[in-house]
């Protein structure tokens, strides 16, 4: 009776590792989205050159089913351009005894150098607000959280007068109706960047949404990175500061000389 038993257990044992394996291999893989994107750029790099003015980005793609459209909910495409993240301090000025000095300030622990959305829509009929805060789409949204002490009660004006500065110097940009789509199943939207651009990696993301629901999204990115003359000189004023000094004050005495020598010439 004993060896029976001890015999059962050493089949039941060696099973149990057998049985594991099957179960694993029946575990299911995530359910595809009824829709997803599939897209592609008009260009994965720009190079910022002396002659650097802005350049032209076109994101393109394709929604792809796997049943028929849903009629009676509404489709929305959504496309952002994110430039490099970074601290900013902002400052506001107050009028102290006819003198302008800085009287508050907050700090936003990053905050995207150029951000660009583009909608198939106006942004508030499209986007379900709880969306909104959970993938930081809007130009709000973008920030991250606060840094440092926060010595103000209210620091909504201070991040609208950054949103609004960027704005101006078209670092910040809302485009409602910048993505066309056709028939709801193709859609592009073109960007156009400022010569006043960052170096660095940018992220395109792309959502898809019914009913300000996410459906589906995609993401690449774009390399911005100075070539040529511009490049040379900017890692020489990083990694020669001394040697760069030198070569700029030869240059403006050379151009200092050269423009006495023509108006010596002139006379």
């Amino acid at each position: 009776m004993i060896r029976a038993l001890i015999a059962l257990s050493a089949v039941l044992l060696t099973a149990m590792p057998l049985c594991a394996q099957v179960a694993a291999g029946t575990e299911t893989a995530p359910a595809k989205p009824p829709e997803q994107i599939v897209a592609g750029l008009s260009r994965d790099n720009i190079g910022i050159t002396t002659s650097f003015d802005g350049s032209q980005i076109l994101i393109y793609g394709a929604i792809k089913r796997q049943a028929p459209e849903p009629e009676d909910q509404k489709l929305a495409v959504i496309v952002t351009l994110e430039g490099p993240l970074g601290p900013v301090l902002i400052r506001r000025k107050s009028r102290e005894f006819g003198i302008w000095v800085n009287t508050a300030s907050v700090g936003v622990a990053s905050a995207p150098s150029y951000y660009a959305v583009a909608t198939s829509g106006p942004l508030d009929q499209i986007l379900d607000r709880r969306v909104d805060v959970q993938q930081r789409i809007s130009v709000p949204m973008a920030m991250r959280a606060f840094s440092g002490p926060l010595l103000v009660q209210n620091t909504q004006p201070f991040t609208q007068a950054m949103i609004r500065i960027r704005e101006r110097q078209g670092l910040y940009q809302l485009e409602t109706g910048g993505v066309r789509l056709v028939e709801n199943t193709l859609f592009r939207a073109d960007f156009s960047l400022p010569a006043n651009l960052t170096e660095g990696e940018y992220k395109t993301r792309i959502f898809l949404l019914r009913d300000g629901k996410l459906v589906d999204q995609y993401q690449s990115a774009i390399s911005v990175n100075k070539v040529g003359l511009e490049r040379w000189l900017y890692m020489l004023s990083h990694q020669h500061a001394a040697l760069y000094g030198l070569l700029s004050l030869a240059v403006a005495v050379i151009a200092g000389w050269a423009a006495a020598a023509i108006f010596r010439f002139i006379r």
